[in-house]
């Protein structure tokens, strides 16, 4: 079958807001050609956190091994019991409901500028940030991360001091009604760049990521965050943990929004893997790269997919970076 990535994004000048989806002709800016549907549900099993927030080590190493397993396939598992407040959440959804609310007019006052990862895109998405809301997410992360050390056999705060003081986003998603939700995408295939991804999806579900050849939906899960694999912690692992395509289907009848939390390191700080996964492997994967020189890459020169990271390596080897 084609690529997912075939066809290249090309939307530069329509607001697909909450006017468009009323229209009867369908913007062709947003038309995505030969779009292939989901075929199938993942099937994975949970990740319950509780038993590593009170220290139980047989609960921790469950944890881990189911981690272990779906990060080395795709990089795509989803977590309960994980702490985060539901009101934080809900406070989050509630604040997002009424700045998309306001006229395109207002919103576009907030606009994201060229090179800005702030600000409102009517494509796709607005970023805000909330404080409570990503000191949560930070909180969690620090618990992914140690969870993926352990999962590595690896020191299990190796990671958690690496992001000790890193970088992160919050972006806040809405996807319209849409009259032809078989002729286009909320988000088009993409991997995320970052290290790890924190989503929160409303019940109305969307996400597909791209695995055994097929897309699969990952349906809502009341209560449930989805956490993702970025190219980053791919090369922190030296290739062991996949970094999946995804994507953001939108719906006929009802919109839909999420909160995605993304983690990277300092924009200095040197990617490179533990030695001791270099010598299991017996060889580096990546050579060693920052996160701004990444990150860089992807705003400017190439849209990430499943080929970013040896991509981004060829890149910076010509531009002897």
């Amino acid at each position: 079958m084609d690529s997912p990535l075939k066809f290249q994004e090309q939307s530069k000048g329509f607001l697909f807001d909450s006017v468009l989806h009323k229209q009867a002709g369908f913007p062709k800016e947003f038309l995505w050609p030969d779009l292939v549907r989901a075929q199938q549900e993942l099937s994975e099993p949970l990740v319950d956190l509780e038993g590593f927030f009170k220290g139980d080590e047989e609960a921790t190493k469950q944890a881990a091994n189911i981690i272990k397993d779906a990060c080395s396939r795709h990089g795509f598992f989803q977590v309960i019991n994980h702490g985060v407040d539901p009101n934080f959440i809900r406070d989050a959804e509630d604040y997002m409901d009424r700045f998309f609310r306001l006229p395109v007019s207002e919103k576009l006052k907030a606009r994201r500028m060229p090179g800005s990862l702030c600000g409102y895109s009517g494509a796709h998405a607005d970023r805000m940030v909330y404080q409570k809301y990503c000191e949560a997410m930070m909180d969690l992360s620090f618990a992914i991360l140690e969870l993926l050390a352990i999962s590595l056999g690896v020191d299990r705060k190796l990671y958690r001091k690496f992001f000790e003081d890193g970088f992160s986003i919050l972006r806040c998603n809405f996807y319209p009604p849409c009259q032809e939700p078989g002729n286009t995408l909320g988000t088009g295939p993409h991997c995320d760049s970052n290290s790890i991804t924190i989503l929160h999806q409303d019940q109305v579900g969307g996400l597909e990521i791209f695995t055994n050849n097929v897309w699969q939906t990952i349906p809502p899960l009341q209560g449930a965050l989805i956490i993702n694999i970025g190219d980053t912690f791919t090369a922190l692992s030296n290739g062991k943990y996949k970094s999946c395509l995804h994507r953001a289907m939108v719906n006929k009848h009802e919109q839909r929004k999420s909160l995605a939390f993304f983690l990277s390191p300092r924009e200095d700080k040197v990617v490179r893997p533990p030695q001791e996964l270099v010598c299991s492997e017996g060889t580096r994967m990546y050579p060693d790269f920052t996160w701004l020189n990444l990150s860089r890459f992807v705003q400017n020169h190439y849209r990430a997919d499943d080929n970013t990271l040896q991509n981004f390596t060829n890149w910076s080897q010509s531009v002897n970076l």
